[in-house]
């Protein structure tokens, strides 16, 4: 007998193969904005499907190793990372991936809407980097809190413009040391301390016990400055470098690329997943640090700066990969035979597949608003998008997460007993999903700070006008899902007017999470509708299935079936 092997399809291209995305960026950009920029998102789709389809595989096989002595017994912590590894973050720069948003180019060409370019490189770049999509971030991150007008110029002018660079010579990328073991997310007992220097810098000393892309050549920490006080409003952020080269401590006697005098990595995390991401435990001692902004000025809401960077990179993440996973999903599916047939023509599988599409045009929309927030926050400084994007960032990061760790479970299931083996590649989605509801906050810890929003800055007003709004829009669409927006937009009024007048009631904070979802969920639906008055088919029939998946509890399996050849 001839032994038997599977066939598996490549699914399409990224950028040409997604309707959802290409409709998107000629409504958020116009067609002379999207035909700016559709050359450089077909340059990237076509080296995702080649040469860093390759180096995330490889990076994936050969996960980071720390070396912590040379032969002769110096201590050199000395972070060894695989060629793919190396290759994401060239492709990264290459393909200005963090450095977009901040050209003057691109400014030029799209304004605010640059942002918007941006999530469209993330959304093809990110699910196949080897989780260099993480760096990205922080590094996005960190040129934001850069940026601020507060960061002394010497600092911003060293540092900012190789957070941006293009050539991959010169671009870095960023970590981020901020939770300790004490800790967690509760910043408050934060430990580190800051003392200041004669000449202008600060010494660092204190454990940090998770920070992502270790091998980054800076990173941002928070500290408590000498003297501050408790609590975690006084905590500040500071630029760290890594390794000798950037740290006027070093002196001669150090190579460049040996760890900065008083940075010393403990270990490299053995992780659940994002297995290719080098992230560490890392001791400070008296090491060299440079202030994003005056430490005697209390500090945390500028550090926000970059956390609502990386949480809407988060948001991104987890709807990009929800999309590539279904992509990979639908081609095994054409591919594969089932009772005399494909498997993609099997009504239960499809109504499957289409029920995760309906998920995942969900996620792309809610992640690609808080972009296009953004980008209005920071080009504009508009203070209605800021506002908004107060309690949309969060609301974001925290629906997108919890979707794409339930689709990587199905994607995986949905390759029977070869996504449960590890070289296919496939289970990898499942343990890097499980990631996105934890960094930058879990689920919880977000939906008590979307309570704060409500409560200090009325953050849901604008939520609730865009819900109102959107119900009018679906009427002539589906005057079912009119009366679905017109009565969940009635119901959350009367919730946050609850949140307003007493945040801290024990029925509210325990109710926390299933507001922030149910705000989330409600908020994705007025979004598809606002695309689907634009003229989008897909995103009217996701918006119809999303409203009753998600607001009204019901069963869409039988109309998902039908529409997943629409919905893909």
């Amino acid at each position: 007998m001839t032994r038997y092997v599977q066939p598996v399809s490549a699914p399409d291209d990224p950028y040409a193969g997604d309707p959802l995305l290409r409709s998107w960026l000629e409504r958020q950009l116009g067609p002379a904005g999207h035909a700016a920029a559709k050359d450089r998102l077909a340059a990237l789709a076509a080296e995702v499907t080649g040469p860093l389809r390759a180096a995330h595989a490889d990076a994936e096989a050969h996960p980071p190793t720390l070396v912590r002595y040379d032969p002769w017994g110096a201590r050199v912590d000395r972070i060894d990372t695989a060629a793919g590894w190396r290759a994401q973050r060239a492709a990264a720069a290459r393909h200005a991936v963090v450095a977009l948003p901040y050209l003057a180019s691109a400014r030029g060409t799209w304004g605010a809407a640059a942002r918007v370019v941006q999530h469209a490189l993330l959304h093809l770049y990110a699910p196949e980097s080897a989780t260099f999509s993480c760096p990205v971030a922080m590094a996005d991150g960190a040129a934001a809190l850069l940026a601020l007008p507060d960061v002394d110029a010497g600092v911003r002018d060293a540092w900012l413009p190789r957070l941006v660079a293009t050539d991959p010579d010169e671009a870095a990328v960023s970590g981020q040391w901020m939770t300790e073991s004490t800790g967690g997310s509760d910043l408050s007992r934060s430990g580190t301390v800051a003392r200041p220097a004669a000449d202008g810098s600060w010494r660092l000393t204190g454990e940090k016990w998770f920070c992502s892309a270790a091998d980054a050549p800076v990173a941002v920490a928070l500290a408590r400055p000498e003297g501050a006080g408790r609590g975690s409003r006084v905590l500040a952020p500071f630029l760290v470098p890594r390794y000798a080269a950037d740290s006027p401590l070093a002196g001669a006697s150090l190579a460049a690329d040996a760890p900065a005098p008083g940075v010393t990595v403990h270990r490299l995390k053995d992780k659940l997943g994002t297995r290719a991401l080098p992230t560490a435990e890392i001791g400070l001692r008296d090491a060299y640090a440079l202030p994003l902004g005056d430490p005697a000025v209390p500090g945390l809401v500028r550090a926000m700066t970059l956390v609502v960077v990386t949480r809407v990179h988060n948001a991104s993440a987890a709807a990009s990969g929800m999309r590539r996973g279904l992509a990979y999903a639908r081609a095994y599916a054409q591919a594969r035979l089932v009772a005399g047939g494909p498997l993609a023509d099997n009504p239960l599988h499809r109504a499957t597949l289409g029920t995760l599409a309906v998920d995942a045009a969900g996620a792309f929309v809610l992640a690609g608003h808080a972009f296009a927030l953004l980008g209005r926050v920071e080009v504009g400084a508009d203070p209605d998008a800021a506002r908004e994007l107060r309690i949309v960032a969060p609301l974001a990061k925290l629906a997108t997460g919890r979707l794409a760790v339930a689709s990587a479970s199905e994607y995986v299931e949905a390759f029977g007993g070869a996504g449960y083996v590890e070289d296919t590649g496939v289970p990898r989605l499942l343990r890097d999903a499980q990631v996105l509801p934890i960094w930058e906050g879990t689920t919880n810890v977000l939906a008590l700070d979307v309570l704060r929003a409500v409560a200090r800055e009325d953050a849901g007003a604008p939520l609730l006008a865009r819900l109102a709004a959107a119900a009018e829009l679906a009427r002539p669409l589906s005057p079912a899902l009119a009366d679905t927006l017109a009565a969940v937009t009635d119901e959350l009024r009367a919730t946050l007017a609850q949140v307003a007048a007493d945040p801290q009631a024990v029925a509210v904070v325990a109710g926390a999470r299933g507001l922030a979802l149910r705000l989330a969920y409600a908020l994705t639906a007025a979004l598809l509708v606002e695309h689907a008055g634009w003229g989008d088919e897909q995103a009217e029939v996701a918006a119809r299935l999303w409203a009753r998946r998600w607001l009204r509890h019901e069963d869409i399996a039988a109309d998902a079936h039908h529409h997943l050849d629409v919905l893909c």
